[in-house]
């Protein structure tokens, strides 16, 4: 079940909204519960248990770590972060172990959806325990909710326990929570239907097409539309779960914050899924020694970082190669390369970091090396497959396509916010609770006439 399908949209959030706002306070953190356990086995059968063991699991390794001292209580968070680890690599990354391995009729699970992003909470509140920035939650309901609650459960953002701990026991629900909450699920709901979807699938058409079909005006456009699906679609999830989030009473961290506009890729990592960034560097990059062991090591921590980025998006080479790609911009800006941007033009930096982008994306969206090279043998060298003419572009892009790129394009440099903020001032017809009020309403009717209209399209980081 995903946020834009009907069902999700029209009998399980009506459901549950009703069912927690006339529950008494000392209920509500059931209801949730509940919600999320039958949101997470509705998709996933089954494998419901599996999320169950992991609650119980951390659950059980945090009264350890919490009543341990000295070495043991090290031993008790390492024996939590290996635990987790080794539960999140079986399921993920055994198919690929064995592949390269030559083991051909070994039995693979299935993935369970999101479980990159609920191992990773856990473990945020495993740690945080350990170094005593949070308290033990003693209450095993309230740490399932913290780890299982469906606006965030399956696709982030990753929030930690220290940001939620407080709401958890105690929290009040207000008109503009509501209102903010809901306004903030619709734009994300309207990005998925509206851009991603359509954007998507051409970009999915054109990646689709032999290596010997590809055109230089092809690859481009393929390359463009996936960068921007990519973009709506994470963000738009993460908008309709923080959204989500909001109307229950939780503040959970903003994600994105336009990363298009970055002008290095420094920049474009603190921009684009912020809080698997901060994740990362407070875990892994800070414990490694950060940057307070001079040039060498911090080169050595950012490899090391980078390389564990692209394994958590997925299990395949190209998935690593798309990490130590973005790696090593991130040294070679810190060597020098970021001097050298700053005494160019704005639109120099900004073009450098789209292409820079736009690269990782195809290597990020190939299924094969060889796919990534010819796309960027297309994009860059000019190359012409012998049967180009076969796949013209024309084929997958129309007037409407153009109209939505140039949308999308427009919406994710923030020119909406910019324009409020410049004029808000000036015309504040144009920019008050009114227009607000109908711009909000359009966007909604919008994408449920296009939920109406679409075929079932799956979240892109729902496989991460």
């Amino acid at each position: 079940m995903v946020f834009s399908n009907p069902v999700f949209l029209f009998l399980f959030l009506p459901a549950t909204l009703a069912f927690y706002f006339v529950s008494p306070r000392f209920l509500k953190n059931t209801v949730l519960l509940g919600a999320s356990l039958f949101f997470y086995a509705w998709g996933e059968d089954l494998y419901v248990l599996l999320l169950l063991g992991s609650i119980v699991l951390n659950y059980l390794l945090g009264i350890m770590i919490d009543v341990s001292q000295g070495h043991f209580r090290k031993w008790m968070l390492w024996l939590g972060i290996a635990a987790n680890l080794v539960f999140l690599g079986y399921y993920k990354y055994i198919g690929f172990i064995f592949e390269n391995l030559g083991v051909i009729d070994a039995s693979v699970p299935a993935l369970p959806i999101g479980i990159s992003f609920f191992t990773f909470q856990a473990l945020s509140y495993l740690i945080d325990l350990y170094f005593r920035r949070v308290s033990l939650q003693r209450n095993p309901m309230k740490l399932a909710l913290y780890i299982s609650f469906f606006p965030q459960l399956i696709a982030g953002p990753i929030v930690r326990y220290s940001e939620v701990e407080k709401e958890i026991q105690n929290r009040n629900t207000t008109r503009s929570d509501v209102s903010e909450g809901a306004q903030q699920f619709v734009r994300g709901l309207a990005k998925k239907t509206l851009l991603a979807d359509p954007l998507g699938l051409v970009a999915d058409q054109i990646f689709a097409i032999p290596d010997a079909g590809l055109s230089p005006e092809t690859a481009w456009v393929g390359a463009i539309c996936y960068a921007l699906q990519l973009y709506f679609d994470f963000s738009a999830y993460s908008d309709m779960a923080i959204g989500l989030g909001r109307i229950f009473g939780f503040k959970f961290p903003k994600n994105f914050n336009y990363p298009y506009v970055s002008q290095s890729i420094t920049e474009f990592w603190r921009r684009w899924h912020m809080t698997l960034s901060r994740w990362f560097r407070d875990y892994l990059y800070i414990p490694l020694g950060g940057n307070r062991y001079g040039p060498m090591r911090t080169y050595l921590n950012l490899s090391i970082v980078f390389l564990a980025t692209g394994i958590w998006h997925g299990a395949a080479w190209t998935f690593i190669a798309w990490g130590a790609f973005h790696g090593l911009f991130l040294i070679l800006e810190r060597i020098g390369l970021d001097r050298l941007l700053s005494r160019c033009p704005n639109v120099l930096r900004h073009m450098y970091l789209l292409i820079v982008v736009l690269c990782g994306w195809v290597m990020f969206r190939a299924e094969t090396f060889e796919q990534t090279l010819s796309f960027y043998g297309a994009m860059f060298l000019g190359q012409r497959g012998a049967e180009a003419a076969f796949f013209p572009l024309a084929r997958y892009v129309d007037a409407y396509i153009y109209c939505i790129l140039a949308l999308a394009m427009i919406v994710s440099v923030g020119l909406r916010p910019w324009l409020n903020e410049k004029f808000a001032n000036h015309v504040p017809f144009l920019t008050g609770h009114f227009v607000s009020a109908m711009w909000f309403l359009a966007l909604f009717a919008l994408a449920i006439i296009s939920v109406g209209a679409a075929s079932y399209s799956p979240f892109i980081y729902f496989r991460f």
